[in-house]
């Protein structure tokens, strides 16, 4: 059988880590806490998550390429904060919605193109759209404003049903679709194709005349657009925009990234990984809460424990991967930048 290939392993040996740790994870919560993880408890680990699955996802571009985004959680909040002020002027739900997923995408190639065109670093670039998207939420309004409008009412009450008797909610499906067409991206498109060559290494794209200044837009106007659209789910989980909300979210997102096996060097990971992480990330969340004398502070050490044991195993990967390529230029004499590059489309 193919799961017991060990190339197979070794090719997914992340994705394998990650849903083993969740496997483990669920198991301990089921068997600790009677009766406390039913299918509407897990079916809530994605309800409480679905925002931070959109924006992880989003990020998983931006790092495949070898960039980062610091931005999208005060991106969020501001997306949050704009949409409660709109509404609150008598516009139209939809087209707020439309037109936060718009500022959004413009917001994200901006960032993209300042980091492509001028050649600065992505960590310098986004943490100043961090503080002015943060910044620009507390222009518009210092506390909270709560939504009362009945279409944004509406979406946040409303209940898809599952076979089971459980339900999720509309941010759960969008959340969902989105990573259904963020692996077909990645995986079918000539666009996935690239920004796989670019992490891989930027310098052999060029010489393969691959448009990396186009594509390097385009990854951070897709991080941007998903920002905007974890911005809205957001909006309708909470029902009210604040210049405050989700302080430090963009470490989870990268979290989640991490421990889901996207490698922070660049040029490899799997879409579905944000998503595995979240759900890591949101069990042991969930295991706290229903232990009860545990402060909620116990996951962010529990998290900061688990992306140690990943960073490691990560850095293992990439050590043995560089042992076997060196091995195999040696073998057909080849330069290791075009071989790297190569490897790196064919394990896409």
């Amino acid at each position: 059988m193919r799961i017991f290939d060990i190339a197979w392993i070794e090719k997914h040996i992340f994705i394998l880590a990650t849903t083993v740790l969740i496997v483990m994870l669920y198991g301990y919560g089921s068997i600790s806490f009677t009766g406390s993880f039913s299918t509407q408890v897990f079916l809530n680990l994605f309800i409480d998550n679905a925002y931070l699955i959109i924006v992880a996802t989003g990020m998983a571009f931006v790092i495949i390429t070898g960039g980062i985004d610091l931005s999208v959680g005060a991106f969020v909040a501001f997306i949050s904060m704009v949409s409660a002020t709109l509404l609150e002027m008598g516009f139209h739900a939809y087209l707020v919605i439309i037109l936060t997923l718009l500022v959004g995408i413009l917001f994200g190639g901006f960032q993209g193109y300042l980091i492509s065109q001028f050649d600065l670093h992505p960590w310098i670039v986004t943490l100043a759209g961090m503080f002015l998207a943060r910044g620009a939420s507390f222009l518009i309004n210092t506390e909270s404003i709560v939504i009362t409008n009945e279409t944004y009412s509406y979406l946040s009450s409303a209940k898809v049903p599952i076979i089971g008797g459980g339900y999720v909610s509309i941010g759960v499906i969008i959340a969902l679709l989105l990573v259904i067409m963020a692996i077909f991206m990645a995986k079918y498109t000539k666009f996935g194709r690239n920004i796989y060559a670019i992490g891989g290494n930027v310098s052999s794209a060029k010489l393969m005349g691959l448009p990396v200044q186009r594509t390097t837009i385009l990854v951070y106007m897709f991080s941007g657009f998903c920002s905007a659209l974890g911005g809205f789910v957001f909006t309708i989980y909470m029902l009210s925009g604040y210049g405050l909300h989700l302080l430090g979210m963009e470490m989870d997102a990268i979290a989640a990234c991490v421990i889901g096996g996207i490698l922070l060097t660049g040029g490899f990971g799997y879409l579905i990984g944000p998503l595995l992480g979240v759900l890591s990330m949101g069990t042991i969340q969930t295991i706290i809460m229903f232990q009860g004398t545990l402060s909620s502070w116990w996951t962010k050490i529990a998290v900061g424990f688990l992306l140690f044991i990943f960073i490691v195993l990560q850095r293992l990967v990439v050590l043995n991967r560089r042992r076997k390529e060196m091995k195999f230029n040696k073998k057909i004499n080849v330069k290791p930048d075009t071989e790297v590059l190569a490897r790196n489309q064919l394990d896409t």
